[in-house]
């Protein structure tokens, strides 16, 4: 993690949560959300549609804002959103699929898209913490 840190510090104009498979991916996934949400009906515009894309960005966008915090416990917390916005979308899928809004396939096929970015952002989140712990040792 640090590299990605130590190479925003060299390149004032590189961001570094673009290098973020956790980010990429759930960027992508942000895309996917609001194609599929094309289809709800028109009187879920302000219900279903809008929580459901609310959420999808919320994930990338966490990802961005932690990773262009000072410390790790920032960007740590920031993830941890990021996760809570995951389970969030988790549950409208189901509750989409519930209503006959998308097929339990697209359902299923998104949630494991959704599962694939957590094991990411939650490895991200142990490489951070790993690397706190030993900043912390190597203090002492």
């Amino acid at each position: 993690m640090r590299d990605v840190f130590n190479t925003f510090e060299k390149n004032k104009n590189m961001k570094p949560h673009k290098k973020l498979n956790a980010w990429m991916k759930s960027f992508e996934f942000v895309k996917d959300i609001y194609s599929i949400t094309n289809s709800f009906p028109s009187e879920e515009r302000f219900g279903l549609i809008s929580q459901m894309r609310r959420a999808a960005v919320s994930i990338p966008v966490n990802i961005a804002e932690g990773a262009a915090r000072k410390g790790s416990k920032e960007f740590i917390r920031f993830l941890y959103i990021s996760l809570g916005s995951m389970t969030e979308l988790d549950t409208l899928l189901l509750l989409s699929s519930e209503l006959l809004y998308i097929s339990k396939v697209e359902s299923d096929l998104l949630i494991e898209k959704l599962d694939v970015i957590g094991k990411l952002i939650y490895g991200l989140i142990k490489r951070l913490e790993k690397s706190e712990m030993l900043d912390v040792r190597s203090k002492m």
